[in-house]
Formats: structure tokens, C-alpha cells, sequence
């Protein structure tokens, strides 16, 4: 659910007169623009306003052909029927936001005596256009405007609104609106909130004074203005409610899918089947497939070759040669019979990455796919065949990247660690990586979740004081649980089916 585009809505109905209904017991806007015409007439002559504060406004009425007019102080009047966004109800009116208002202007430049703190001497605030703590700059000892009024921003976060009731000093890219009594000033708020969405300029968008002051805005009877304001703050304390059990439910949601994983890493999520093959002999045979790559020449053998299992004690075990150690400190939980542990550097050789030089040409724009952790933020595929650069032969043989056969498992190492993906087709990466390249590749699918799966206990085991980075040697060390090849089929399947419906939860949220 788009909460923003709720709000918007909300406000869009409150102005158009369908939040509440009309009650033709009211009396009608146009009565009470009357009034306020009347009263900024004898305030000019009282010489609370200036004859230029009031020798813009017009009145806007409806014809006899159902179309809207203006008419000015000179008697000329205007259609403007192009010019009205859409019907109000009976009762209400349009005007000009110069007609409602006492005055509207851009803020200054700040007091040359003020204060960041509120003190005695200093206690009137300054506003300016943010929006943090309501756009608070600081403190002065004299005030600008001393009635109701409402504050737009004219830069940066066009159009917030705040109403201030105490007195204050606007300053620099801070429109101040003081509406005429008899408008209610949450209601004008909301107005505002409704109808002015972006600024004037090419540039640089921002609100300007000529901009809003001929600005259209609907008027109904003060009695509604009221009841749309209160059912504004019940709408809105709802409104609020949804958008935090909205992030109640994105937690709920990311807090689930690393329960699935954990589920699954554990055993739990599919049944076992006594039938099937035990991951230890899956084990034989992936040291088997190495011990072939290591005659081959295409791997080094590594002399501390290990062998993980559970003793009679029920503690667990790694055999290196001769020696013998418990490692149960290491183990983070049990495990099903016929699953197995072993360390990740014996079912796939890790492999890092490196960067050509940038500022040669013929280094980059080949056929080699070549990616970043950042080609993997908010991947959340499973699969990825390139990523938003690539680089020649020439670049791959001038730095430490490596190519990495399809079915290796891309898998970040800094900044941060833990973005994963399977490689579709031969790739390499950057020096962010720490990727696997299983030497059975029927267990790619599976080791892509087990990894994500144990991703914080890697990021636990990381290093560094800028920023955590997880050694090639320590990501060796990752101990994995290994469950029999057929169980590690209908988990991959289990996982998909599961993450899938979790993507449908959270599109329906956006």
C-alpha cells in the first residue's frame, strides 16, 4: 500500500467536499468571503492594511450559464472556466488566496541578533524551510508575525506546510500565509497540502509569492471547513496506524524470509526421506571430482583437507591427518541424520576478483561480463548473467580478476558482505568478491541459500576498520550444513516457492 499516495488522496477528497457531508443548514461560503471583504476594507481604513493589500482581490461567481467568472474592482469581468480544476459542492466557492488572507510573504534574511538556544533574552523562534523540527533555525528577541499563520517551503522540501500559532520570524525561502478570521487555518493547511505539489522554475524548483497569491482554492461554509479539519486528524491517526503496522509487516516479511532460510539450513522446512542417498557419500564424491582437478593441475591441494563428523559423544569432530579436534564451539546446531557439515573451502574453491585500469581504453567495453557488488543491490534473482560493465581479454589478463564458470555462486565480501547470485554464464568480478566455484555444481542452487543463510556468521568472522571485509581465507572456513542432494532438490524448491510468495506480499505494500 502506497500510504503517501492514501494521504494524497484523503486530501484530494477533503478539498473537492466529499470527506464529510454538507449540511444546508450552513451558511454559504460565499456570505462569509462577504464578511471578510468587508473587514479587510475597514482595516485599510483603520490603517492595519494598505490599499495595495487589497486592490488585487476579486470575487468569483457562477453565471447564469453555469460557467465561472471574475469580476474585478475596475466592474470588468473575465470567464475563467478554463482556469477551475473541478466542481464543489452547493455552498462553497472559489476565490483567490489573496481574497482569504491578510497577508502573504517571503521570509527575510536572519535577525542579525539571535540565538541557536532559547533563552530569556532570545526566546522567539526562527523558522526556515526545512522540514526537520519543523524547519526550527533558532531564536530572536522580535517578533515578524504575530497571529495565526502558516508557513509553506518555497525551496528544498517544496511545500511543507506548518501552522504556528506563537509568534515568530520567517526567514529566507519561507513563504508566510496569515489568513482572514473566518478561515479555519488547519483547513487552508490542508488546502495547501492538496494543491501544491511542484514549484515554478526551470532549474531550480521552488514556490514563489507572485506564484501562489492568484492560486485558486475551494471555500466551503466555516462550519465544514471545521468538520473536514477534525475528520482530517481521525483520518490521519488511522492513516498512521496503517503505515505502522505497514512497517510492522516489512520487518514481519524480512524477519520470515530469514526464517525460511534458517529453517532450511537446519532441516526443517521439508520432510527427510530414510531412502535417500546420505550427504556423506555426496561428500565422497565431490572429494573425488577435487582430488581429479587437483591432477589435472587446475587446483593446489590443500594440506589441511578435513573431514567433519559427530562422535559417540554426540560432540562434533574434524579430522586434519592424523589430529583429531572438537569443534563443537564452531557447530551452530544440529543436524538431521544423513546431513552432514563441512567447511566451504572443501566443496568449492573460493576465488576473488580485481579491476583493469580504468583510464584504458582498451581494458574495458569487450565480451568478458564483469561485476560489482553493486550490480547485485536489490538483486533479487537467483540467477545473473552480467552485470552494467564488461571488459576485454586484454583487461582481464592486466588485473587479478578471474573468470568464473557458469554455476559459480557470486558473493560479496565488503561494502557489504553477503549480495549473492548464481552466475548463468562465465563472468567475473571486482575485488568485492569472495565467490565459490563448487566443484559439483548440482549443489550450486542449495549452497546459494545455505549461504545467505550463514551470511551473519561471516559477517561476524569479518575484519576491518573502515570498512568489514571477509578474507578468502576466512570465508574457507565457513562451516555448511550439507543435507543429501535429493533433500537439497526439494529445499531449493521449497525456498523459491516461499520467497516467491513473500515478493507478492511486499509488491502489494509498494
Amino acid at each position: 500500500m502506497d500510504i503517501k499516495a492514501l494521504r494524497q488522496k484523503i486530501l484530494d477528497l477533503a478539498i473537492r467536499g466529499k470527506l464529510v457531508p454538507q449540511d444546508p443548514n450552513d451558511e454559504p461560503a460565499s456570505v462569509l468571503l462577504e464578511r471578510i471583504r468587508a473587514e479587510k476594507q475597514q482595516m485599510v481604513k483603520e490603517g492595519k492594511l494598505k490599499p495595495k493589500d487589497i486592490k488585487n482581490d476579486t470575487i468569483i461567481f457562477v453565471g447564469e450559464d453555469n460557467l465561472h467568472y471574475e469580476k474585478f474592482q475596475d466592474g470588468s469581468e473575465k470567464c475563467i472556466e478554463d482556469e477551475i480544476p473541478f466542481e464543489v459542492p452547493e455552498g462553497w466557492v472559489w476565490c483567490r488566496l489573496t481574497e482569504i488572507t491578510f497577508e502573504i510573504f517571503a521570509g527575510g534574511d536572519k535577525p542579525e541578533n539571535y540565538s541557536k538556544t532559547q533563552t530569556d533574552e532570545f526566546s522567539i523562534p526562527i523558522f526556515a524551510n526545512g522540514a526537520e523540527n519543523d524547519g526550527l533555525y533558532g531564536f530572536t528577541n522580535k517578533a515578524r508575525v504575530n497571529k495565526s499563520a502558516i508557513t509553506v517551503s518555497a525551496r528544498g522540501t517544496i511545500g511543507f506546510c506548518c501552522i504556528r500559532h506563537m509568534p515568530f520570524v520567517p526567514i529566507v525561502r519561507l513563504i508566510t500565509i496569515v489568513p482572514a478570521e473566518g478561515i479555519n487555518i488547519e483547513y487552508l493547511r490542508i488546502v495547501f497540502q492538496a494543491l501544491i505539489e511542484t514549484g515554478e522554475g526551470s532549474s531550480i524548483p521552488q514556490l514563489t509569492v507572485p506564484g501562489i497569491k492568484p492560486k485558486l482554492i475551494p471555500i466551503p461554509p466555516y462550519s465544514e471547513q471545521t468538520r473536514i479539519s477534525n475528520k482530517l486528524i481521525e483520518t490521519e491517526k488511522i492513516v498512521s496506524a496503517v503505515e505502522l503496522n505497514q512497517e510492522s509487516v516489512v520487518n514481519y516479511i524480512k524477519l520470515a524470509k530469514s526464517k525460511i532460510l534458517d529453517l532450511a539450513i537446519r532441516g526443517q522446512l521439508v520432510p527427510q526421506d530414510p531412502n535417500d542417498e546420505p550427504a556423506s557419500v555426496l561428500l565422497e564424491r565431490i572429494r573425488a571430482e577435487k582430488e581429479e582437478l587437483i591432477k589435472a593441475g587446475k587446483i593446489k591441494r590443500d594440506k589441511k583437507e578435513s573431514v567433519i563428523f559427530k562422535g559417540e559423544d554426540n560432540s562434533y569432530y574434524e579430522k586434519i591427518g592424523d589430529k583429531i579436534r572438537c569443534i563443537d564451539a564452531e557447530i551452530p546446531f544440529d543436524l538431521p541424520e544423513l546431513w552432514t557439515f563441512a567447511r566451504l573451502k572443501h566443496i568449492g574453491g573460493i576465488v576473488g576478483g580485481g579491476t583493469p585500469k580504468t583510464n584504458i581504453g582498451k581494458y574495458w567495453d569487450g565480451n568478458i561480463p564483469w561485476l560489482t557488488p553493486a550490480d547485485l543491490s536489490g538483486y533479487d534473482s537467483m540467477y545473473i548473467s552480467t552485470g552494467s560493465r564488461t571488459i576485454t581479454d586484454f583487461g582481464l589478463k592486466s588485473s587479478s580478476a578471474q573468470m568464473l564458470p557458469a554455476n559459480s555462486i557470486l558473493y560479496s565480501s565488503r561494502a557489504p558482505i553477503g549480495y549473492t547470485a548464481i552466475a548463468t554464464n562465465p563472468v567475473c568480478t571486482n575485488q568485492g568478491f569472495k565467490s565459490v566455484v563448487p566443484y559439483d555444481f548440482s549443489i550450486s542452487p542449495y549452497l546459494y541459500y545455505s549461504l545467505k543463510a550463514r551470511t551473519d556468521n561471516i559477517i561476524q568472522r569479518a575484519t576491518g576498520t573502515t570498512f568489514k571485509e571477509i578474507s578468502g581465507s576466512e570465508m574457507a572456513e565457513t562451516i555448511i550444513p550439507i543435507p543429501p542432494l535429493n533433500e537439497q532438490s526439494k529445499i531449493v524448491e521449497k525456498v523459491t516457492q516461499l520467497q516467491e510468495v513473500i515478493s507478492l506480499i511486499e509488491k502489494s505494500l509498494n
